[in-house]
């Protein structure tokens, strides 16, 4: 937490609001986080860099939130962060008018920033395939150490690879769920895996039959790993690296890169690529959007709604390319 962060912390005001993030909002240490980073942002904006708590909330109107705004929008911010940001600020305030700190909400009312309409990167059903099979084939070609444990890991190590990218593929989850899932979390007899998602909301998610193998034999060759480190008791999570610990979401974004350049994919994919792909595909086989939403874990219906315009964009390439008068 930087130094204008914790200033903005000893708040009175900001204290209660974490507060009831935390205990009434049920939401995650990241969410938080990120209204802290926005609430320090305007009371720097408002009452400059030098200021100290308590703030005068109830002093700024619409002429600040709109300055703040500006301020934003100078800054080369993104119209969807900026409209997060006003967001932010936004339920803070509402939450100042419940409890009695202010008489208006400045933000109330507030038009946010257009966001640009961007459809998510997704990968065809071909380029899913090489990417899934790229951990199997750099294994043949790389030598493996000498040492016994070493050679251990770089055994695991592609299998567990091969698995990530099955299991992220297959469910559809975030690549944080994915990280942070544990052994208890998965039921390999019905084939589900029990995620918690944003705003710490379990859902179920399915594994099809090629991820539920490459995750038996993931599992194995850790439990291996592990005993060769000796190490003992339940695996801290389902996807380990050399020393034995929980795999971090950045290890995962690096691990895929990797396999991106061996497939001949663009490096600018992500693991999030995985999940639009696993939604399109869904969608472009006939699922309905409802249950797609489920599996996802959107609280929202028109959040997932952005992968039926990906599918008519295929639609109209593909109508394009065959019909004569397109």
């Amino acid at each position: 937490m930087n130094s204008g962060m914790a200033v903005t912390a000893d708040d009175p005001a900001v204290r209660g609001f974490l507060d009831y993030l935390d205990g009434e909002r049920n939401a995650s240490t990241h969410t938080s986080y990120h209204y802290l980073i926005d609430i320090a942002q305007f009371a720097q904006c408002a009452w400059g860099a030098e200021s100290e708590p308590p703030y005068s909330w109830d002093e700024a109107d619409r002429y600040t939130a709109r300055r703040f705004l500006v301020e934003l929008q100078k800054s080369g911010l993104a119209a969807s962060s900026s409209g997060r940001k006003l967001s932010s600020l936004r339920s803070f305030y509402k939450y100042l008018l419940r409890s009695g700190h202010v008489r208006l909400n400045p933000f109330a009312g507030l038009l946010l920033p257009k966001k640009g309409k961007r459809l998510p990167k997704v990968l065809s059903r071909d380029e899913v395939e090489r990417l899934l099979v790229a951990p199997a084939e750099m294994a043949k070609t790389e030598t493996l150490p000498d040492a016994p444990t070493a050679r251990l890991f770089s055994e695991y190590a592609h299998v567990r690879d091969a698995a990530i990218l099955e299991v992220l593929y297959s469910s559809g989850m975030r690549v944080s769920e994915c990280t942070q899932l544990r052994d208890r979390d998965v039921d390999p007899y019905s084939g589900t895996a029990k995620v918690a998602g944003k705003g710490k909301k379990e859902r179920l998610c399915l594994l099809g039959g090629p991820a539920q193998r490459a995750l038996e034999k993931s599992l194995e060759l850790r439990d291996r790993y592990r005993i060769a480190l000796g190490k003992s008791g339940p695996a801290p999570s389902l996807f380990v690296n050399r020393f034995g610990g929980p795999l971090t979401s950045r290890s995962v974004e690096r691990l895929l890169k990797k396999y991106l350049a061996h497939a001949e994919l663009q490096h600018s994919y992500s693991p999030h690529t995985l999940r639009h792909s696993f939604a399109t595909h869904m969608l472009d086989a006939g699922a309905d959007l409802r249950s797609v939403q489920e599996l996802l874990g959107h609280a929202s219906l028109s959040t997932t709604q952005i992968y039926t315009h990906v599918t008519i964009e295929r639609l109209k390439e593909v109508y394009d390319q065959a019909h004569p008068r397109a």
